[in-house]
Formats: C-alpha cells, structure tokens, sequence
C-alpha cells in the first residue's frame, strides 16, 4: 500500500484545521492599536495552536521519511491522529473566549492530550507494520520524549483542575518547547 496517499491526505487536512483556526480569529473593533486590546488571548492561544499543528505536520513528516510499510491498521491509526487534530478550532476558539475559565483550559488541554496519545499510537502501529529491524525501529527504539510529553499533558490537566486553569496552557507551552525542534533520530538514521 503507497505510504503518499495518506501522508497527502494528512497534509491537506492539516492544511485545512490550520485555515479554520484562523478564520476564528475575528478582527478588532476598530482601526487603532487599543482596539487590539481584548483580543490578545485569542491571538495567543491561535500562535499555540498553529504551532501545534506544524509541530505535528513536522514530525508527521519526518516519521513517514523512515516508514516503508503501512495497512490498514496505519490508514486507521493515521485517521484517529487526525481525526484529534480537527478539534483543535473548536476548542482554539472556546478557550481564546475565556481563558482562565476551567472548562475551556481542560478542555483545550484533553485535545492536546488526545492528539498526543494517538500521535503516539500512530507510531506503535508504524512500527508493528514495519517490524523491529526496520528503520523505524532503529530510530524510535525508546521514544522517552513522548512518554514524557503524555505525563505532562497529564499533569497540566490535573493541576489546571485542582490549582489554576491557567496551568494546562502553560504545560502546553512546556511541551511545544521539547517538540519544536524536529527530531533528529531520524535525520540521523537517513
């Protein structure tokens, strides 16, 4: 099964989630820099967002470098990965309303969470397709850096649960710090 019909349609709804989460973005009342003033959380919580989604195109991107083999169980996987990824303008928009409000930041951070944990899952299933001496393999023998990105995904949700909303949103920005440089084991591998 070719590996680019999936990895096109990968890019195009990426491609079409990054467009609704601007298209979100309402523009100011009016014609001066004040009229900024308001909207700033939205603006905010759009940059974390979109840098969200690069940083999961990129990876995406550089994971299906090193994969040679996929079926239906990857075709699946890959539909659940973007399937969380399609709720990042619904929940992009609630909590730019009310950011530190709980319900939105929990909210926003259980998508995060979501597309986290089936990012992860994508990868199990790449690797059972492609066996334990493929390339693959070889890179992604002990991803500890997704194993630590779920725990804090956890743990901004239950801090923003019982101490500060505002925490899930700043475990967020812990986590695009560790992903914003793609990874290397591949680049290496290649």
């Amino acid at each position: 099964m070719s590996k680019s019909r999936l990895e096109s349609f990968t890019d195009a709804v990426i491609a079409i989630v990054m467009t609704l989460l601007v298209l979100e973005l309402a523009t100011p009342s009016g014609d001066t820099w004040n009229a900024l003033h308001g909207i700033e959380n939205k603006i905010l919580i759009y940059v974390i967002s979109f840098l969200s989604l690069a940083i999961y195109w990129n990876n995406h991107h550089h994971l299906f470098q090193v994969v040679k083999k996929i079926d239906g169980r990857v075709l699946w996987a890959n539909n659940f990965f973007i399937f969380t990824l399609t709720f990042f303008p619904f929940a992009t928009a609630w909590v730019g309303d009310h950011v530190r409000s709980q319900a939105p930041e929990i909210t926003y951070g259980i998508v995060m969470l979501a597309a986290d944990f089936s990012y992860w899952l994508l990868l199990k299933v790449l690797l059972l397709v492609n066996g334990k001496d493929s390339l693959l393999a070889k890179a992604f023998q002990s991803y500890r850096k997704m194993h630590v990105t779920l725990a804090i995904n956890v743990l901004g949700i239950l801090l923003g649960f019982f101490i500060e909303p505002l925490l899930v949103l700043c475990s967020i920005i812990v986590i695009l710090i560790i992903w914003f440089i793609p990874e290397k084991r591949i680049e290496n591998i290649l």
